[in-house]
């Protein structure tokens, strides 16, 4: 799968998500684009999944019309140490979303 990481997360949790390819909004160049301008961006470029820690997203964006799965994590912090137990309830909502659906995964 083609996955977009969210700029708030770090960079580095891209390496924990093995199997796929894993790209984040600053290496696309799209840090600072509005959600709905960066959905569209990420669409347009062919990521299937988008992983992000921002728990309003779905409530500000017309998610189910989307081309891409999103994915919504919530740990204590966004800190690596805090994400990496989230890593195979990840790995598991990348194989298992579908276009316009929101997975939240939790800690």
């Amino acid at each position: 799968m083609r996955v977009l990481l969210d700029e708030q997360l770090p960079r580095h949790f891209a390496r924990d998500l093995t199997g796929h390819t894993v790209r984040t909004v600053q290496q696309e160049g799209w840090a600072g684009l509005k959600n709905g301008v960066l959905l569209q961006r990420a669409e347009e470029r062919g990521f299937e999944v988008f992983v992000t820690a921002d728990q309003n997203l779905e409530f500000q964006q017309a998610l189910s019309r989307t081309r891409l799965g999103v994915i919504v994590l919530a740990a204590r912090s966004i800190a690596l140490e805090d994400l990496r137990p989230l890593v195979p309830a990840v790995l598991h909502a990348i194989e298992t979303v579908r276009p316009g659906q929101v997975i939240r995964v939790a800690a």
